[in-house]
């Protein structure tokens, strides 16, 4: 399959600077392999920065994408954040040993939110030491967290060298909103970076949070949002 036998692609007019902010995504329990092709093929006829599938495809994802600038990316403790440190650990192993350079980690929200921040400090720093040639994204899952909880979240990222903070996995009650990258912006270092994801489906909302700080993007709707005219792209 190329990009020449899809039938979308950079036809018309589009934004490639938006595009090139953008992590292609389908974390759906339900994907199959021609949809990661599909998705791969996407990624490289936009030049998207990278692709984010489960940990499962990551294999595929690498094999289709080599050669090309596009990162593969996937996802750790997905979706609770739940499991125990060791397992984070392994799969994160794993993912890096199949091709994944960029590890999107969800934070175990319930120690957060209990107050065990030792837990939590101590897991993202064993997680940094595993892959410390993997770019580390901390998914915060921040409709469920306070304002105060969401800094917290954001300053042990930072102590723990992680490079990136992340809104939501889309599993949760919603998703990005341009408050929280606001928030996230501010509460990082300015060598750190905020991925906005969740609920993300239009070229508006995705531009809007940009402004308020993103610097990558994650949908599954993603040739929408770099859709500048030309409706036939989708």
């Amino acid at each position: 399959m190329t990009s020449d036998n899809l039938s979308i692609g950079p036809h018309g007019t589009w934004d490639a600077s938006l595009a090139s902010r953008i992590d292609h995504t389908i974390l759906r329990a339900d994907a199959k392999p021609l949809e990661i092709e599909k998705l791969c093929e996407e990624a490289m006829a936009f030049h998207f920065a990278a692709v984010c599938v489960n940990p499962w495809f990551v294999p595929l994802a690498q094999a289709r994408l080599s050669g090309s600038s596009i990162a593969v990316c996937t996802v750790i403790g997905f979706p609770l954040g739940a499991n125990t440190s060791d397992v984070k650990i392994f799969e994160a192993h794993k993912a890096f040993e199949d091709g994944a350079v960029e590890l999107d980690v969800v934070i175990n929200n319930g120690a957060l939110k209990s107050g065990d921040l030792s837990y939590v400090a101590a897991e993202l720093a064993t997680l940094r030491r595993a892959v410390p040639q993997a770019v580390l994204k901390l998914i915060l899952e921040s409709c469920q967290l306070s304002n105060d909880e969401i800094v917290k979240a954001c300053h042990l990222a930072a102590d723990a060298g992680f490079e990136f903070v992340k809104t939501s996995t889309g599993f949760g009650g919603f998703g990005a909103t341009v408050d929280h990258v606001a928030l996230m912006k501010a509460s990082i270092l300015p060598t750190m970076q905020v991925k906005a994801s969740g609920g993300i489906k239009d070229r508006v909302k995705a531009l809007e949070l940009v402004a308020a700080g993103a610097t990558r993007v994650g949908s599954s709707q993603s040739a929408i949002l770099v859709r500048l005219e030309n409706p036939q792209i989708l």
